[in-house]
């Protein structure tokens, strides 16, 4: 996603403040930005996609703007010196129908309209159709978010809730504050007939998780299991990076689980199935608030540490809670390992358009399992803790971790590491040389 992205500026918070009027229609909202320049500037872009576009002020003042596609290119009426602080003010009229399609997992993203309100998909570049933003991953900001509904409506986001405000016209404004730092992908407002449920997971970590009132009941078995899993990982990775956590059950056309940072959103029918499935779903997402969320990655060609540690831990759950052993798993994806390099790439090397294929899941997490069968479980569990600890809330990629895990080993892991990652064959399996990949087909 070449385009993604913009330089000479840092955002430092997002404000974002909704007139929610009903499903499926247009209603008035405003996005503020607090920037600062990182070099002069005489314009700057944002990345914006749709909606309609009624004002923009730089510092108060009118900018001029122009739309290039995603791009909202603004110029402020005065330049920006390096290192100036400013606020842009983006006032439109959004579009919650707005979405876009991907052939690989993602499937359509954006908006997600549901019966009574909405949620929001925007893995990996749709946060454009519903605010302007710097919408690259390795870009976070803490975000506030002011929502007001009709009666009867609740508005859910990122994070926590500071104020809810009875209007005089008997709508509701809803204030929250992510508390931490978020990359615009992660973002999630959910607006519904829905409750939110209160509970306490490991040393009194609030979980909150927000579901459609219809629903309550059948999804509380999967949902109650949360505090479990949450032990289940602090016990490979250490402490849980955020201050909250919680599952939003999503309705509507919601094609897949997302990591939506704090509140996981995981379609309805992933918890209303066989518990195997549930809890690799709900287990995935969770895996991810450590790397993917608190560790984010620093480009797109970095994916494979955030969706193969998810798959990974999704699978060494599952192999002692009912499901297939790991051992199988791997050996499974082994086979079709070089099926996959050949139509998708290595796993450190995607396209745009393969970015999120087998290979980057199963694909990645076989990287992993490479790894631990070299240097051992007992090493390869040091790297793990080492690599969501050093690089907590920041920002890392390959050679980042490729650099780590050869510290934490003590051998240099490049030239192990290197053909997993980018070669056009699949390597051969430490200790395993019964295991072969099957013959690669041409399409």
């Amino acid at each position: 996603m070449p385009l993604d992205g913009n330089g000479g500026y840092t955002v430092d918070r997002y404000t974002l403040d909704f007139d929610w009027r009903a499903p499926r229609t247009p209603f008035p909202a405003t996005a503020t930005l607090a920037a600062t320049a990182t070099q002069a500037l005489s314009r700057f872009d944002l990345d914006f996609a749709g909606n309609t576009l009624r004002s923009v002020t730089v510092d108060g003042a009118p900018a001029r703007t122009e739309r290039k596609g995603d791009e909202l290119v603004v110029t402020p009426g005065r330049p920006l010196a390096r290192g100036h602080r400013f606020t842009v003010r983006v006032a439109y009229t959004a579009d919650p129908t707005q979405r876009r399609h991907r052939d690989d997992a993602i499937q359509d993203y954006g908006w997600v309209p549901t019966d009574d309100g909405t949620l929001l998909s925007p893995q990996p570049d749709g946060a454009r159709m519903i605010f302007p933003a710097n919408d690259h991953p390795s870009l976070r900001a803490p975000y506030t978010f002011h929502v007001t509904t009709p009666p009867g409506i609740t508005a859910v986001a990122n994070g926590r809730l500071v104020k809810r405000e009875a209007r005089p016209d008997g709508r509701t404004r809803w204030t929250y504050d992510s508390e931490q730092p978020l990359a615009a992908q992660l973002v999630q407002l959910a607006i519904g007939r829905l409750t939110v449920i209160d509970g306490k997971g490991p040393n009194g970590l609030p979980v909150r998780d927000v579901v459609p009132d219809s629903l309550v009941a059948d999804t509380k078995a999967y949902r109650s299991l949360t505090p479990d899993h949450l032990a289940w990982l602090e016990q490979r990775l250490g402490p849980y990076p955020f201050r909250r956590y919680g599952v939003l059950v999503g309705t509507g056309d919601l094609p897949v689980a997302l990591e939506t940072q704090s509140l996981s959103t995981v379609p309805s029918a992933d918890l209303l199935g066989d518990q195997v499935t549930a809890e690799r779903n709900l287990v995935h997402e969770l895996t991810h608030h450590w790397t993917g969320d608190s560790v984010a990655i620093r480009r797109w060609s970095d994916l494979w540490l955030s969706e193969g540690h998810a798959r990974f831990y999704e699978l060494l759950y599952a192999d002692t809670h009912g499901g297939r052993s790991m051992a199988d798993m791997m050996r499974s994806a082994y086979e079709q390992h070089d099926q996959w390099r050949h139509d998708d790439g290595a796993p450190a090397e995607p396209t745009e358009p393969t970015l999120f294929r087998q290979i980057r899941y199963d694909g990645s997490a076989l990287v992993l399992y490479a790894l631990r069968e070299k240097v051992g479980a007992d090493t390869f569990g040091r790297i793990e803790r080492s690599w969501v600890t050093e690089y907590q809330g920041r920002t890392a990629g390959t050679r980042d971790f490729v650099r780590l895990a050869s510290k934490v080993a003590g051998e240099d892991l490049t030239p192990f590491l290197e053909p997993w990652l980018y070669g056009a064959h699949t390597p051969p399996m430490p200790g395993h040389p019964d295991w072969h990949t099957d013959p690669v087909e041409d399409d």
